[in-house]
């Protein structure tokens, strides 16, 4: 494993655990040159999941593309990076555990938008706002009288 900090190519790893789900193992290593330390994650390769975006052009599934967006709609709220590590991973159980592999980005930012109303209301609305590319303040204010209805 290549240090992320001097670039030297062996490393000696000093802890391994499971993960919360077991699903990946989380390793601690020690660089042999420089001697910092750094983590890395070990996982079981799959199927790769190809997204079909709005334009029809197709890409593999980035799991950090969706992190990446779910931290951008978090911003400044009281949510945890485990939290939104715990919705793109079950996002991403969900995609691979479908028989598709090819899906629409439509229904990736769907799963995302129906995890994080149950997370935080304030970046489900920015996540929404993103994702359905509201036009004007009347489409954000439909979407917010939605809310409210729902909760009543």
């Amino acid at each position: 494993m290549r240090c992320p900090y001097c670039g030297y190519e062996e490393s000696k790893v000093i802890d391994s655990r499971p993960t919360y789900e077991g699903e990946r193992i989380r390793r601690r290593r020690e660089c042999l040159k420089c001697t910092k330390r750094f983590t890395t994650y070990e996982v079981i390769e799959t199927v790769p999941v190809v997204v079909i975006k709005k334009d029809k052009s197709r890409e593999t599934f980035d799991r950090n593309k969706l992190l990446n967006g779910l931290l951008r709609a978090c911003e400044k709220r009281p949510v945890s990076l485990d939290t939104l590590e715990r919705i793109v991973d079950e996002i991403e159980n969900m995609l691979q555990n479908s028989l598709d592999r090819e899906v629409p980005s439509s229904l990736i930012g769907k799963y995302a938008m129906e995890k994080l109303k149950d997370v935080d209301e304030v970046a489900y609305v920015r996540f929404a706002s993103v994702y359905r590319q509201f036009k004007d303040i009347n489409t954000f204010m439909d979407e917010l009288n939605r809310m409210i209805k729902n909760k009543a």
